[in-house]
C-alpha cells in the first residue's frame, strides 16, 4: 500500500518534488507514495492553476494537516533553508514523518547516508563516503564529491558542484552553477552566489560571489 505524503510548498521546487515522487512511483512495480495534496500559506493563482492542471489537490495553509488525527509523511519543497527549518520543526513536533525522496536517475557510490526530509533530484551524482543531513535539497544535476558532509537544511541548486573533502554546515545555500573546491568548509548559514567558485573556507552567515568567491 502506498504511503500517504503531503508536499509543503506550491512553488517551483514544491512542484519539482512532485516530479520526483512521480518518477519514484513510475520506476516501482507498485506506487510507493500517495500524494494527498500540497499545502502553502500564500500560493499564487498561477501556481494553484498549475497544481489543478496536474490533478494535485491544494489542501490549504501549512497548519491544515497538523490537525489530522492520523499524521502521514511530509516533505518540505521550499528552497529557503531558514523557512524549511521552521516548517520541518513544526511538523516533526506533530508526529509527522519526514520522507526521503531520491529520483531514480540519481546515482551514488559506496557509503552514502541520507537523513530524513532530504530530496535528491534527477541527475544528481553522489560519489563515495558522503553524509547528507536532514532536509537537504540537491537540485537537478548537482554533484557531491567523496568524503563530503552536508549539514541539515543545506540547499545545493541546479548544476552546482561540491568537490571532495568538503563540509557544508547547516543552512548553507549554494547557488545555481556554484562550485566549492576540494577541502573547503562553508560555514553555517552562508550563501554562495550563482556561478561562484569557492577556493577557501567561508565564514558562517556571509554571502560570497564571483570567481574566486569573495
Amino acid at each position: 500500500m502506498a504511503e500517504p505524503i503531503v508536499v509543503i510548498g506550491a512553488g517551483g521546487f514544491g512542484r519539482e518534488v512532485l516530479d520526483v515522487i512521480s518518477a519514484i512511483n513510475e520506476a516501482s512495480p507498485e506506487a510507493i507514495w500517495e500524494v494527498l495534496g500540497v499545502v502553502d500559506d500564500s500560493p499564487t493563482p498561477a501556481n494553484l492553476a498549475r497544481l489543478e492542471k496536474r490533478g494535485v489537490t491544494y489542501l490549504g495553509g501549512t497548519e491544515v494537516p497538523l490537525g489530522w488525527q492520523e499524521p502521514s509523511s511530509y516533505v518540505v519543497g521550499i528552497g529557503s533553508p531558514s523557512v524549511r527549518r521552521v516548517l520541518a520543526e513544526r511538523y516533526d513536533a506533530s508526529s509527522f514523518q519526514a520522507a526521503v525522496l531520491v529520483h531514480p536517475t540519481a546515482t551514488h557510490g559506496y557509503d552514502v547516508s541520507i537523513d530524513h526530509g532530504t530530496v535528491v533530484c534527477a541527475g544528481v551524482r553522489l560519489t563515495t563516503n558522503i553524509a547528507l543531513g536532514r532536509h537537504v535539497h540537491l537540485n537537478l544535476n548537482g554533484t557531491v564529491g567523496h568524503d563530503t558532509t552536508l549539514g541539515d537544511f543545506v540547499s545545493v541548486n541546479p548544476l552546482a558542484s561540491v568537490s571532495g573533502d568538503c563540509v557544508l554546515e547547516d543552512d548553507v545555500l549554494i547557488g545555481v552553477g556554484g562550485v566549492v573546491l576540494n577541502g573547503v568548509t562553508v560555514g553555517k548559514g552562508a550563501t554562495v552566489g550563482g556561478s561562484a567558485c569557492v577556493v577557501r573556507d567561508v565564514p558562517p552567515g556571509v554571502v560570497v560571489k564571483g570567481v574566486p568567491a569573495r
